[in-house]
């Protein structure tokens, strides 16, 4: 691309992407109207303005509340204080500067060992992020996993440098929600042990400092509404692309979706025994998107390490067919495919098409490659700030 194309050649090729991609986004997708935003802001405020109880929220005339541990609730906090456009520019602002970062770490060192031009590839990559389903339904929801995401990619680049603090932004995203409480198990798991130390330990003394704020909330969430799977939404819903998800489309009792699980863990333990970090982590994250009981389409934004891995290692190789099949895998991410089926999932072909994106996930898990099979630069410069 730097040899065929001039600097102005560049500007329109990203010009035209860009309206490209905003014509898509506003005409073809359906808009989520900043609903979990909404949710967000309306319990804050319900909890800390109204002296109501945070756990009772409901938002607008639906039954969906406040869903995460009260240390969340101190963190949102400032938008009891926002007006609507404030905590919609605000929610946009933090989930476009996560995908910035990500790119930084994950993408440039690619595109510059490719000698491609760097801000017209990186441009492309965060238009690419918009139209992926997960990541443009985060934005469209003003969702907080972008954010989770970034934070925990911050102690995996702490855990390449090594660095004595690595953990505590694992520990902070476990406190704000329990998702990736997951990646405190990869470390014991590597035998990380002073790591995963620093992140139990900062994830408990976060919740015990919601505790000591909110005492009456932290009890009411611990002892009561972390339980109340009906406050999450319906298991069958087809946009809950988890294993536990597909066993409740298909009516499966529960033993098959624990034996799902066990299987899955099983293979990501096998997997990260002889994984880098980098790839550690992103078998990891697709193994919180498949074991947890409820995984919306737009908590799959933690498949994307692993998508930026697996990209990076079928550039490395050069096999054409390897960047067919993920493009492929980009397109169908990025189809809403799955909501053809959103009425009802009976009869094979909606079994198979109500959970494209858990096949998906388990295909990811079985194909992210091992550093050790591409052993050049790494993929995250843990160096660089």
């Amino acid at each position: 691309m730097r040899r065929l194309l001039s600097p102005y050649g560049q500007i329109v090729v990203v010009a035209v992407a860009a309206v490209t991609v905003g014509v898509f986004l506003v005409t073809v997708p359906t808009f989520r109207e900043f609903f979990d935003l909404g949710v967000y802001r309306g319990a804050v405020r319900y909890w800390l303005l109204d002296g109501g109880e945070l756990y009772e929220f409901l938002y607008g005339n639906t039954e969906y509340g406040f869903t995460y541990p009260p240390f969340a609730a101190l963190v949102l906090s400032p938008l009891a204080l926002t007006s609507w456009p404030v905590a919609v520019a605000g929610s946009l602002l933090v989930n476009a500067s996560a995908v910035v970062v990500l790119l930084r770490w994950f993408v440039a060192p690619v595109v510059r060992r490719h000698g491609r031009p760097l801000w017209m590839a990186c441009s492309l990559a965060f238009l690419a992020v918009l139209i992926f389903e997960p990541a443009r339904d985060t934005f469209s929801f003003g969702q907080v996993n972008l954010a989770l995401l970034l934070l925990v990619c911050l102690d995996l680049r702490a855990l390449t440098a090594g660095r004595r603090w690595a953990g505590v932004f694992i520990g902070v995203a476990s406190a704000i929600k329990l998702t990736p409480i997951v990646f405190i198990g990869y470390l014991i798991v590597t035998r990380q042990f002073r790591a995963a130390a620093v992140a139990t330990g900062t994830a408990a003394g976060a919740t015990l400092l919601a505790v000591l704020v909110a005492p009456a909330t932290s009890a009411q969430f611990w002892l009561g509404a972390l339980w109340d799977t009906d406050r999450v939404g319906r298991l069958e819903y087809v946009s809950n692309q988890s294993l536990r998800g597909v066993v409740a489309r298909l009516d499966l009792p529960s033993a098959f979706w624990l034996a799902a699980v066990a299987l899955t863990i099983a293979v990501w333990f096998l997997r990260v025994q002889r994984a880098d970090h980098v790839a550690g982590f992103a078998v990891t994250g697709i193994l919180a998107c498949l074991i947890s009981p409820v995984t919306w389409v737009h908590h799959l934004v933690w498949l994307l390490p692993a998508l930026f891995l697996l990209t990076d290692a079928a550039l490395r190789s050069g096999s054409r067919r390897r960047l067919a099949a993920l493009s492929a895998v980009y397109v169908i991410l990025s189809s809403s495919v799955v909501w053809l089926w959103w009425a009802g999932a009976d009869g094979f072909l909606a079994a198979i098409g109500s959970n494209t994106y858990v096949w998906i996930s388990v295909g990811l898990l079985l194909s992210v490659p091992f550093r050790a099979e591409v052993p050049a630069a790494p993929l995250v410069d843990a160096g660089a700030d």
